[in-house]
């Protein structure tokens, strides 16, 4: 009697867990809609990056570009081409190419590019040592991570003197001797079909 107890058990949490298991299928892609929906659009998040730092955030924008060497990064716009996020695949090792002009949502993590004068100092000491690693197609870098950061130089030198002239002009309005830039290091990704 114990054994047949025990075998009718066994076999309602079977049923049971397969009827769990279907069900979670279920929730799980309606978890996923409730992901996308609540996810940050690029504007959002660029507008309230500071408080984010270092912490877990969903975005979501149209991904304008993918890294030539790798997709190890691609961009995501937001309302417009002039809120840009660079998504660096991270843990992931890379990006699938169908990324690009589809709308990709991303969970990652927010991180802080700080441009300071000791970066600055030691950009110019690459150059003189041609040690920079060269990103882009021309000596001026990629344009998509120029776009997101705002700059118009087409030099490493113009570029470097245009940093020191904002980072001039942020110590006078916030008392910051530094620009901040942000990237999200992804931990998943997912193509909007």
């Amino acid at each position: 009697m114990k054994i047949q107890f025990m075998a009718a058990a066994a076999l309602m949490a079977a049923l049971g867990f397969a009827t769990t298991s279907c069900g979670n299928r279920q929730n799980a892609s309606e978890s996923t809609q409730q992901t996308v929906s609540t996810a940050l659009s690029i504007d959002d998040l660029l507008a309230r990056a500071d408080a984010l730092i270092d912490q877990t955030v969903t975005i979501e924008g149209i991904c304008t570009h993918a890294c030539k060497h790798g997709a190890t990064k691609i961009f995501l716009m937001g309302s417009d081409d002039t809120k840009t996020m660079r998504v660096e695949a991270g843990p992931l090792g890379s990006f699938d190419t169908k990324c690009i002009n589809a709308i990709v949502t991303v969970t990652g993590t927010l991180k802080e590019d700080r441009i300071d004068e000791a970066y600055l100092q030691n950009w110019e000491a690459k150059l003189k040592t041609q040690t920079e690693k060269a990103h882009g197609d021309s000596e001026a870098g990629c344009d998509s991570e120029k776009k997101a950061r705002g700059e118009t130089a087409n030099t490493p030198e113009a570029r470097i003197a245009d940093f020191r002239a904002k980072i001039a002009e942020r110590k006078a309005t916030d008392g910051k001797d530094y620009l901040s830039f942000y990237h999200v290091e992804a931990s998943a990704y997912d193509i909007a079909e």
